[in-house]
């Protein structure tokens, strides 16, 4: 008697898991941004700052977090694909 081992591709996973992943590292990164963004307008209103000046800070620090992580997911996406 032998037996035949056939070869099954792996399981990737279905497509609602993929789109829960995604939308929760989505989160995680917003999340992240506004930690990062609170973070440097408090301390930019702690160094003497106005509120407009620690807005603008904290905006700045935002929109480069969110930069941040959307340039790692497309040299990611490059490398893994």
């Amino acid at each position: 008697m032998t037996f035949v081992h056939v070869n099954t591709p792996p399981h990737t996973g279905s497509f609602a898991v993929n789109i829960a992943v995604v939308l929760q590292s989505t989160a995680l990164v917003i999340v992240v941004a506004l930690l990062a963004a609170a973070a440097a307008g408090k301390l930019a209103r702690l160094d003497g700052a106005t509120y407009p000046a620690a807005l603008a800070r904290a905006a700045t620090v935002f929109a480069a977090v969110i930069t941040l992580a959307a340039t790692v997911t497309a040299a990611l996406a490059a490398l893994l694909t």
